[in-house]
C-alpha cells in the first residue's frame, strides 16, 4: 500500500505542480510585520526559496520549537525553547542529543550547559580560522554582498574544485538544473 501512496503522491505533485494557491492570514501587526518577509522568502520559487523551506523542515518533526541545532559529522544537539525566565537569566526549555547509539533527552540546566559548551567551541573554531588566515591583517569588507557577482564568483570557485578534485566536470543535464537566485 505504501508503494500505491508514494505513487499517487508523485503524480499529484506532476498535476499540480504549475498550479498557484492564494494563502491568506490574519496576525496581529507587529508578528505580521516580522512574519511577512519570512513568508515572502519561503514561498519564493528559486533557489534561495529553496534552501529558506529546506532550512525549516524539520520544525514540523519537533514537539517544541528549535532554538539552536548544533550538527556534527553524524551527532546533533537540539536545544529546544521557548526561552523560560529563570531568574536574572533565560534557559530553554529542553534539549535533545542524537547520536549513532544515543538518544538523549536534556533537563533545561543540562541543555544550556550543553549549549554553552557547543558556543564555546564555535567561537574557538572561528578564531583559530581567522588567525590562521590571516583575516585580522586583511580590510574589514561591508557585510553586505553583491548577489551577483558574488553568486558568480561562489559557482566559478565550485567549478574549479570540482574539477581540480574529479577531472572536468560533466554539464549539468535540464533535470539537475535549477532555476537561479533571484540575485544570480
Amino acid at each position: 500500500m505504501p508503494i500505491f501512496y508514494r505513487t499517487l503522491d508523485r503524480l499529484a505533485d506532476f498535476i499540480w505542480k504549475s498550479c498557484k494557491v492564494t494563502l491568506r492570514f490574519t496576525a496581529d501587526y507587529r508578528t505580521a510585520c516580522v512574519a511577512l518577509p519570512l513568508i515572502k522568502k519561503l514561498l519564493a520559487d528559486s533557489e534561495d526559496g529553496e534552501t529558506y523551506r529546506c532550512s525549516i523542515a524539520h520544525w514540523h518533526l519537533n514537539e517544541r520549537p528549535p532554538l539552536h541545532i548544533h550538527r556534527g559529522e553524524v551527532s546533533t544537539v537540539r536545544i529546544d525553547g521557548p526561552l523560560q525566565n529563570a531568574g536574572t537569566s533565560y534557559l530553554p526549555l529542553g534539549g535533545l542529543i542524537l547520536s549513532p547509539g544515543v538518544t538523549a533527552h536534556l533537563d533545561p540546566v543540562e541543555t544550556d550547559l550543553l549549549d554553552r559548551r557547543v558556543q564555546e567551541a564555535v567561537e574557538r573554531t572561528i578564531r583559530d580560522w581567522i588567525i590562521e588566515h590571516g583575516l585580522y591583517d586583511q580590510p574589514r569588507p561591508r557585510r553586505e554582498i553583491d548577489r551577483r557577482k558574488a553568486d558568480r564568483a561562489a559557482r566559478a570557485v565550485i567549478t574549479r574544485w570540482v574539477t581540480e578534485q574529479f577531472g572536468e566536470p560533466e554539464p549539468a543535464s535540464p533535470s539537475d538544473s535549477r532555476k537561479g537566485s533571484d540575485n544570480a
